[in-house]
C-alpha cells in the first residue's frame, strides 16, 4: 500500500511574559541573560543564547540554543534564525560564557559571530550585540567594536 501523506508542520510562540523589558546598552542584556544562565553551571560548561528583540528593542523571548561541553558549544544558524522568524523578532542580541573565565573571543566565536550576522542581514533582523559571560564579568562585541 502506497500513501501520499505529507506530515503538517506546526510551529508556535506565544506571548505568555512580559514584553515590556527594554534593551538599551550591553548591560541591559547581560542582566537578562544572567537570569537564563545556570549561575551553578556557567563556570563549569558553555551554553548559548538568543535575546530576540521587536522594533522597539523590547524583549519577545529569550531561546537557549546549545548546551554542551567545558570549552566549546555547537550553535545552529539555522536554530537561531528560525525562533527569531517565528517571533517576528527585528534584532537579537547572542550570548555564551567562558567557563575558563577568559572574556577573549576565540577565532570560533569570531567565525560563528560572522556566519550569524550574515544570515540576519539577509533576513533583515539585526544582530545587535554578541556577549561572552564568565561569573563576574562579561565581554560586549559591540561596546568593543568587535562587531
Amino acid at each position: 500500500m502506497k500513501f501520499n501523506i505529507v506530515n503538517e508542520i506546526k510551529l508556535s510562540y506565544s506571548r505568555k511574559g512580559n514584553a515590556e523589558i527594554l534593551i538599551t546598552n550591553s548591560r541591559d542584556a547581560v542582566q537578562v541573560f544572567r537570569q537564563h544562565f545556570d549561575s551553578g553551571e556557567i563556570d563549569y560548561r558553555e551554553s548559548f543564547f538568543t535575546l530576540y528583540l521587536n522594533q522597539a528593542n523590547k524583549v519577545l523571548g529569550i531561546r537557549k540554543i546549545s548546551e554542551s561541553g567545558i570549552s566549546s558549544t555547537v550553535v545552529d544558524v539555522r536554530i537561531i534564525m528560525q525562533a527569531g522568524l517565528l517571533c517576528n523578532a527585528s534584532g537579537i542580541i547572542l550570548a555564551h560564557n567562558h567557563p575558563s573565565g577568559n572574556l577573549k573571543a576565540s577565532p570560533e566565536d569570531l567565525k560563528i559571530t560572522k556566519s550569524i550576522k550574515s544570515a540576519s542581514e539577509f533576513l533583515n533582523i539585526k544582530l545587535l550585540d554578541h556577549c561572552i559571560l564568565s561569573s563576574t564579568n562579561y565581554l560586549s562585541f559591540a561596546d568593543d567594536g568587535i562587531l
